[in-house]
């Protein structure tokens, strides 16, 4: 327990509180040792993450009896009925397929710090097939893991902006929960649209490949954004 403890960052009587409170199984037992595993600590570490995103335990304990019974993990995810990701369920092994061979001890950190997987015993679910499925193409296209991962933290800032944009939009305009649904679609083919015009010319220019992920200058939700790789 200590070892695990000193792994995760945190104390042995969080551990111990967690266990108690059933967020992670029960450790492995030959005689009178305990032992914990992987699989122990990237709970730990999906735990953590949920707690950056804003989640109680409370909260994180729901998830986790959602993992274990099959319910729907999208709801509890924050993925509410109207959104286009669907949540997929792998095993270790399948995600590492999908990757061919990147899923390292660092690369799966950073994934749950973003909050794209979540583990459970020996199963994974992964917040987006849509992102799974685009990171892996990518990784096969030769990206690599790591580089897709900090692309995508960047993204989310600019993604999160214009989210906020657009959602003053929405409300502004809207008048009943179903007209809010209807003009979605409208609004992601306006964003995709101006991106495919931004990308192509940041290519023609060549900025694309001057600004590397993650050093551009950020900027407010009405304004380009100063990456050329992240911006949207």
């Amino acid at each position: 327990m200590e070892e695990l403890a000193r792994e995760a960052g945190i104390t042995v009587r969080t551990v111990r509180f967690y266990r108690e409170r059933g967020l992670i199984q029960p450790p492995r037992r030959e005689g009178r040792i305990a032992w914990y595993d992987d699989h122990h600590l990237a709970r730990l570490r999906t735990i953590a993450a949920l707690l950056e995103r804003g989640h109680t335990l409370n909260g994180i304990a729901d998830l986790a009896t959602a993992f274990q019974s099959g319910h729907d993990v999208g709801a509890l995810l924050g993925l509410g009925e109207s959104t286009d990701e669907t949540p997929v369920r792998l095993s270790p092994e399948e995600l590492a397929d999908y990757f061919e061979g990147e899923v390292t001890a660092e690369n799966l950190a950073a994934a749950l710090t973003l909050g794209h997987p979540a583990t459970d015993g020996d199963g994974v679910v992964h917040i987006s097939r849509r992102l799974l499925d685009i990171s892996a193409a990518l990784v096969r296209e030769g990206v690599p893991l790591a580089t897709i991962l900090e692309t995508a933290r960047e993204v989310r800032v600019h993604a999160d902006a214009l989210a906020a944009l657009f959602a003053a939009v929405l409300a502004g305009r809207a008048t009943a929960p179903d007209t809010t649904v209807a003009l979605r679609p409208l609004v992601k083919s306006l964003v995709e649209a101006e991106f495919s015009l931004a990308l192509d010319r940041r290519l023609r220019t060549g900025a694309g490949r001057a600004t590397p992920a993650g050093t551009g200058t950020r900027s407010g939700a009405g304004t380009a954004p100063g990456s050329g790789s992240a911006g949207a």
